[in-house]
């Protein structure tokens, strides 16, 4: 690394016009405002990093990263090498369309953000020569789309999409969790004008789910988890039901990336240790995300667990450039985005001269790292299946416990003398990570002993298998904890 040039950072603000940005973006003039970012001498770079905390799909390229200081001590060493002073600023977005008003007024040179923001990102910026992005690394994906729901109050009677017709649905227009409501729609024979479209940011969404305001809310990661959770809401549709690739990556102004690829080199070694962090000590991860952020670990855990809904590795995969494609008419239709050539803007030439030989492997890869493995100590049999192995996390304890199948798993709480903090299973027909509190249980006699207890994430789901199997019935998670 001693090798690279190290020129010094530009310190000259952009000048571009505010309500320039404001045309482009449609952000208000606070967030759009050009500054200086520059350092007192040229001898110092500054690093303008951009980040969303609570998105915790990106927590390896911003929250978790940041607070573990390798990309810091990375540049420290480089500099102590090459006598060049790097100071890193980080700079904290509630979402997407922010950040890239501040790469345009240079003010971020490397942020992170999901897929739909990401395009709007690279089409928005490429008016700019000196602001003009590309894709640089993905933080974490989940290939059927189950990163974006539509939750509903509990207490709402609505079991399908089709019960919201005429009804508002709180989204962020243009995001991802928006272009998954409009495919769940179409996919199921309604039309977007069905539903009466409110834009709000996610928190806002929430309250308004929370007050009855709305009749649901359709989010991205970790909203409809984070309103499960507490209560707040309930599961109506599922957005891996699409099976539509999601997920967040890192982009990087081209014209720095140029200028200082000592720094991307630095930084994506370091978005490569905390994956593997991640991936090596999950718990851990997530209890200090969660202080950080104030996000519930349980709720953190569900995502960022042994086979949760956010599979971490950087590498950038031939299926979620495909998406990335498939998701283009949709943001052209909103008028969000230009022409976007996808070849130009996927640039993993970074990560290539990282992991060397085996990138090719590595990007081929696409199954989670990181999965439960153990004993069940219950129905005493190997945790090995991907598709039925569960989770609980005992209040009191630094570990989790594993089960088999979600039976054992109820059998094994059933057991317990104390409280239980969380615990995760399995949607019984495509597999998705969900708080066992939360499912629509079926017990279907004609199975074997330990797979009677069916877990469901969507009520809908629930009421298909009860219409096939004759002698099943439903329960609520408090009767199915019994019937264990």
């Amino acid at each position: 690394m001693d090798a690279f040039p190290i020129p010094p950072r530009r310190a000259a603000c952009r000048n571009r016009s505010l309500p320039a940005l404001m045309s482009v973006l449609g952000l208000g003039l606070a967030a759009a405002g050009c500054g200086t970012s520059s350092a007192s001498d040229s001898s110092t770079v500054v690093v303008d990093m951009g980040y969303q905390s609570k998105t915790i799909n990106t927590v390896t390229a911003g929250t978790l990263l940041r607070d573990r200081g390798t990309f810091e001590r990375k540049l420290d060493a480089i500099g102590k090498a090459s006598g060049v002073h790097y100071k890193v600023v980080w700079q904290d977005f509630p979402s997407g369309p922010p950040l890239t008003a501040q790469m345009i007024a240079d003010k971020v040179d490397i942020g992170s953000m999901g897929d739909y923001p990401v395009l709007v990102n690279g089409s928005k910026t490429a008016q700019y020569p000196d602001a003009k992005s590309e894709l640089v690394a993905v933080t974490g994906y989940n290939l059927r789309g189950s990163l974006n729901q539509v939750v509903v109050p509990k207490s709402s009677s609505a079991k399908t999409l089709a019960d919201l017709r005429g009804k508002v649905v709180s989204t962020s227009l243009g995001s991802a969790g928006h272009g998954m409501l409009v495919k769940a729609l179409r996919k199921n024979g309604m039309s977007p004008d069905d539903v009466k479209l409110l834009n709000q940011d996610p928190s806002v969404g929430a309250s308004a789910l929370e007050g009855k305001q709305v009749a649901a809310l359709s989010q991205f990661v970790p909203w409809p988890q984070l309103m499960v959770f507490r209560g707040q809401g309930r599961l109506l549709y599922d957005g891996g039901a699409n099976q539509v690739p999601t997920f967040h990556a890192v982009v990087t102004r081209q014209a720095f990336a140029e200028a200082h690829p000592e720094v991307m080199r630095a930084f994506l070694e370091s978005v490569q240790d905390t994956t593997d962090y991640l991936n090596q000590h999950p718990l851990a991860a997530a209890e200090r995300v969660a202080k950080i952020t104030g996000i519930e670990p349980e709720v953190v855990y569900l995502y960022n667990g042994p086979g949760g809904l956010v599979t971490f590795d950087p590498t950038i995969k031939k299926a979620l450039v495909e998406a990335l494609a498939a998701d283009l008419p949709f943001l052209k239709d909103l008028g969000s985005v230009e022409d976007l050539d996808l070849e130009k803007f996927v640039n993993d030439s970074y990560l290539r001269e990282i992991y060397g030989s085996s990138y090719a492997t590595a990007s081929a890869k696409v199954s989670n790292p990181d999965l439960l493995k153990g004993q069940d100590p219950v129905c005493h049999t190997a945790v090995d299946d991907p598709g039925t192995a569960s989770e609980v996390w005992f209040a009191g304890q630094e570990t989790t416990g594993v089960a088999a199948t979600p039976t054992c798993l109820l059998r094994q709480i059933a057991a317990h003398k104390g409280n239980v903090r969380a615990a995760y299973v399995p949607d019984a027909k495509n597999g998705t990570r969900m708080f066992a509190t939360a499912a629509t249980w079926v017990l279907d006699p004609a199975r074997a002993a330990n797979s009677r207890l069916l877990p469901f994430a969507v009520t809908v789901d629930a009421d298909s298998y009860l219409a096939g199997h004759t002698g099943a019935r439903e329960l609520d998670y408090a009767a199915a904890l019994a019937a264990a």
